[in-house]
């Protein structure tokens, strides 16, 4: 008989959240994204991952529920498992988490549920990192919005320097004996467990987190993770396109002049102009740039992700909507390449801003590299006749 090795990894997945910001009738963890809850996905990324005792912290009354679904997600590694009830607050489910650890368990990861699409990948190079000596360890991605101090009265106070803050992500990864030592003191709540552990006087270092691991918080973010593995099945175990080949898409929109405003046309205001009418502010371009991304992509189509079921794209702008979808693509693994689009219409006369246009695009995804070229078809058709506006689109996407 060969008996299974004991792990000195284990993964505390904290599950025990009320989620009464998503609003989905259930214990966050417990809302469905397809046929299978939350808290599965997240396990199948933790049991694709080095091998662990897997602790799944979860609320009162739920204990049943989640032994199910992670004696599913571990197939023959169900020895693995152990299921807790957590606490009141985070800190306290963590706390229940490491009563629970086996003894000769040195190495803790501490991943939130919610993240229930993160790679196998971000798993290991947190154990990476452990492994070459570090003590505490968090994946981060870099902040690309810009960010504002604003006061109480919603009022901007300052900008904040970006280039000193990173998003946190999970799994956080530690030494045993740190994490235990730093919940058994600590005398206030902190946001996460390198708040803790930094506030006991560790050093916190980073490694590369994944955009595929965002936090599923709000309904916009269950539609948003539901659409990548609808759309994307292999996203449910999270790994990085297998073919490393670059892939092609084509898109195509069309509205007509008759909106309300000013016309917005590839991500520009153009005063003066007669608008578009749409669901948003019409911009065809924009439009025809999001179809071909999300068709190179494999990711369903504009009406997928931006339908009018979705009144927070109502009356959005072009870079709402291309930010949007950059992130789409990096939760299924893809990046920019290059997106070339051609406008036919007959107004507003493109040459004089086309530059202009290019850089707006260019910004709203990324930096990645937009051309943007225009014809009249010689007065031919609807748009000759300055009846509305088409726009035909091409995008590269390429492995993130």
């Amino acid at each position: 008989m060969t008996l299974t090795p004991v792990p000195h990894l284990a993964v505390i997945v904290v599950a025990a959240g009320s989620g009464t910001r998503l609003r989905g009738g259930a214990p966050k963890a417990f809302v469905g994204l397809d046929a299978r809850s939350i808290l599965h996905h997240a396990l199948r990324g933790v049991f694709c991952a080095p091998a662990a005792q897997v602790v799944v912290v979860v609320p009162e009354g739920y204990e049943g529920d989640a032994t199910t679904d992670a004696l599913d997600a571990a197939g023959d590694r169900g020895e693995l498992v152990t299921v807790v009830t957590g606490g009141a607050t985070r800190q306290q489910s963590v706390a229940a988490g490491l009563t629970a650890l086996w003894g000769d368990v040195d190495t803790v990861l501490v991943h939130d549920a919610a993240r229930a699409l993160t790679p196998a990948a971000v798993f290991e190079r947190v154990v990476a990192a452990l492994d070459d000596g570090a003590v505490a360890v968090i994946p981060v991605l870099p902040v690309v919005d810009t960010i504002k101090r604003v006061d109480g009265a919603g009022r901007v106070v300052a900008a904040v320097d970006r280039s000193e803050l990173a998003a946190a992500q999970t799994p956080q990864g530690f030494r045993r004996s740190v994490l235990e030592a730093a919940v058994a003191s600590a005398d206030a709540d902190h946001t996460d467990d390198a708040a803790l552990v930094a506030a006991a006087g560790h050093p916190v270092v980073t490694v590369e987190g994944d955009a595929r691991a965002f936090k599923v918080t709000t309904a916009p973010d269950l539609e948003r993770a539901r659409s990548l593995v609808t759309a994307a099945p292999e996203v449910e175990a999270a790994p990085t396109p297998a073919t490393g080949i670059p892939r092609v898409g084509l898109g195509t929109d069309v509205h007509g002049f008759g909106g309300d405003g000013t016309l917005w046309l590839a991500g520009l205001e153009w005063p003066g102009e007669q608008a578009l009418s749409g669901h948003s502010d019409g911009d065809a371009v924009a439009h025809a740039i999001v179809d071909a991304l999300l068709a190179a992509a494999g990711l369903g189509d504009i009406g997928t992700h931006f339908g009018t079921d979705r009144p927070e794209f109502a009356g959005a702008h072009a870079t709402a909507f291309l930010t949007h979808t950059v992130g789409l693509l990096a939760a299924a693994g893809w990046r920019v390449g290059n997106v070339a689009v051609q406008v036919q219409a007959n107004r507003p006369r493109f040459a004089a801003r086309r530059v202009e246009a290019e850089q707006a695009l260019s910004r709203a995804l990324g930096g990645a590299p937009v051309s943007v070229s225009a014809t009249t078809t010689d007065g031919l058709g609807f748009t000759g006749r300055t009846e509305g506006v088409a726009a035909f689109a091409t995008a590269l996407v390429v492995p993130a």
